[in-house]
């Protein structure tokens, strides 16, 4: 394995590790318009809390697939093939968030404007839900030819490491959410936020436990990387102490920090676990390794050209937009809106 090969698969791993911490806290807060708000005012100082971010956060999920596209061919092609079904159900679920946000917006009557807080309440859980179960599924030996072609049925993707992932996702999204919002609200918002995180953490630790074990037994992760899986499923643990313990404790950034750590850890733990290897077969013959599913050298290196030269903008774009736009709420500031609150 080339160093710009082992570059490229580092940079898909970062990619999706800032979609979830980003994107996570859309999801979070679009979940949370239905668990902490009780009436429009409260709903549209949720939506608010990330309205100027949400559609932006999503290029990175956009960059993760297409850097695997143009570095990594044969991976993004048994991948996108075998996991056809739960791909296209999370872009469904995407779909229907755009809209929500959008319909919500310019809904003129109290029924029209809580059917699309639902609608985005519910492609909110959906999308990082079925994110979850396609990490945790694509772990997992699957049936594949020795052409990369995945033969996958319902059971080969609804297993229990499949579900527990998925809900693991949701959970951690959830949390990024109220955290995000803490950080962007005053008052009694902000209290009940802080509160409902607070007391959701505690699910947590069954839910790492349960994974951890399902791990054990439908993975290779504890024969393989024994070490590594050990040392990642601590880190996991002890950053949701951490940020449970600042919630508590009423250190937001902390907490916001802390859960941004434990997704960073968990999608670590599927890429080192995977490594060398993206896709593992049921015939280990056919398993596909990262040398084998790498571009041309002179593709791996104009890539990575153009990659030192966006990141950097897009980096300093990110920062000045989350810093330019940093505000904390009131709900008085809605009380009296009766449409959207972009």
């Amino acid at each position: 394995m080339s160093f710009l090969q082992f570059f490229w698969y580092a940079v898909i791993c970062f990619l999706f590790i800032m979609f979830l911490v980003l994107d996570g806290a859309d999801f979070g807060a679009g979940m949370a318009s239905k668990l902490l708000a009780f009436r429009p005012a409260e709903s549209n100082m949720i939506v608010r809390s990330i309205s100027p971010h949400w559609d932006g956060n999503e290029v990175f999920l956009v960059a993760a697939g297409g850097s695997m596209f143009a570095t990594m061919p044969f991976w993004y092609a048994s991948l996108f093939s075998g996991f056809y079904l739960l791909l296209f159900l999370v872009l469904v679920s995407l779909i229907f968030r755009g809209v929500a946000f959008e319909f919500n917006n310019v809904a003129e009557t109290p029924k029209g404007k809580n059917a699309w807080m639902w609608a985005t309440a519910i492609s909110s859980t959906a999308a990082p839900f079925l994110l979850g179960m396609l990490f945790t599924a694509m772990i997992q030996p699957v049936p594949m030819d020795n052409h990369g072609n995945i033969f996958v049925g319902l059971f080969n993707v609804i297993n229990p490491l499949s579900v527990l992932g998925g809900i693991a996702v949701t959970a951690l999204c959830l949390y990024q959410g109220l955290h995000f919002f803490i950080l962007h609200a005053n008052g009694i918002m902000r209290y009940r936020a802080a509160s409902l995180a607070g007391n959701l953490y505690w699910a947590a630790y069954p839910v790492e436990v349960l994974f951890a074990i399902a791990l054990f037994f439908e993975t290779n992760f504890f024969e393989d990387h024994l070490l590594s899986t050990l040392v990642l499923l601590v880190l996991i643990v002890l950053t949701t102490a951490w940020g449970h313990l600042s919630t508590g404790m009423h250190k937001e950034v902390q907490a916001y920090i802390a859960n941004s750590l434990t997704i960073a850890c968990v999608v670590l733990l599927v890429f080192v676990g995977l490594f060398p290897h993206v896709l593992i077969a049921q015939n280990p013959v056919n398993s596909l390794l990262i040398k084998n599913v790498s571009s041309s050298p002179l593709t791996l290196t104009v890539v990575t050209i153009v990659l030192c030269i966006l990141l950097p903008i897009l980096t300093a774009y990110f920062i000045w937009s989350y810093v330019i736009q940093w505000k904390r709420h009131d709900l008085s500031e809605f009380e009296n809106t009766d449409k959207g609150a972009y």
